[in-house]
């Protein structure tokens, strides 16, 4: 979808899906720290007075967004401002909006909004718009079939010196999934971490694959690679897992992918964490 531009200066972009469940049942796992944490990234809310003030995204070591919650009204919509913008951008705003549709179903609008006087800005709010789209691929998994249950999560990356296309037809070859549609039942070959389940998403833009398994844990796996700014591509590889016992499950699993990624995918630099 295009920027749209207002006389104001204010930009903005605007992403919209639906999901199932209540008003209710979809602002738990997009509003509450909790429930972001299940599908998304690491999430902390900060409270005064039983509302929300801030929220907090932890996407690695070093590389956090804190936003000021400037609007609250649930179970219908939140606004979070970024605290400050990345790279000298101006402060991103993103509004979440949820709306009862017929057949069980939620509507979820995301706009993210700044202001400028040029467009200089439009591919950041283009690239956030993209960046949902495995993520809510995710949301729709968890609410239909893990909403309100315990979870854990991890998000483990490697790098590779070649083309996000080689790397990905790499990274299926070596987990035994080439050639993957929705719907297709899945299990990891020898020498993979074990895991079999459902295929529930595949994209080649940008490349994504999720995976709801049942082995070794009820969860999503996720596969993913992307090309980094002036850097090598990162490959990427998300543990999701739902139950009382993820986060035992998390801290058993994580460590036998990681060493398989890096077996895999050797770093060819050491991550920056500055940014």
């Amino acid at each position: 979808m295009s920027v749209k531009q207002e006389a104001n200066g204010r930009r903005s972009i605007q992403t919209e899906f639906d999901v199932p469940g209540t008003p209710e049942d979809v602002w738990q796992a997009i509003a509450t720290g909790p429930g972001i944490s299940a599908w998304f990234v690491p999430a902390v809310f900060e409270e005064r007075d039983g509302t929300p003030i801030a929220v907090t995204y932890q996407f690695g070591p070093g590389a956090e967004i804190r936003g000021a919650v400037t609007a609250w009204d649930p179970p219908r919509t939140y606004t979070a401002e970024q605290i400050e913008g990345w790279g000298g951008a101006p402060p991103m705003a993103t509004e979440w909006s949820v709306e009862a549709r017929a057949g069980g179903l939620c509507r979820v609008r995301i706009v993210h909004s700044l202001f400028a006087s040029t467009d200089a800005w439009d591919e950041q709010l283009q690239g956030a718009e993209s960046g949902w789209s495995g993520f809510l691929a995710i949301l729709r998994i968890y609410i239909a079939n893990f909403a309100g249950q315990s979870s854990a999560l991890t998000q483990l990356r490697s790098s590779a010196a070649c083309t996000d296309a080689e790397i990905w037809a790499a990274l299926l070859d070596a987990t035994g999934l080439q050639g993957i549609r929705v719907g297709q039942h899945v299990a990891s070959p020898a020498g993979v971490p074990p895991f079999s389940g459902i295929v529930e998403y595949v994209t080649g833009s940008p490349y994504d694959a999720l995976i709801r398994i049942d082995e070794p844990a009820p969860g999503v796996l996720a596969l993913g690679v992307a090309g980094m700014p002036g850097g090598p591509s990162m490959v990427g590889v998300n543990l999701y897992f739902y139950d009382d016992q993820a986060a035992d499950t998390l801290a058993r699993e994580a460590p036998v992918w990681q060493a398989w990624l890096h077996e895999r995918f050797p770093l060819t630099a050491e991550p920056d964490d500055s940014v």
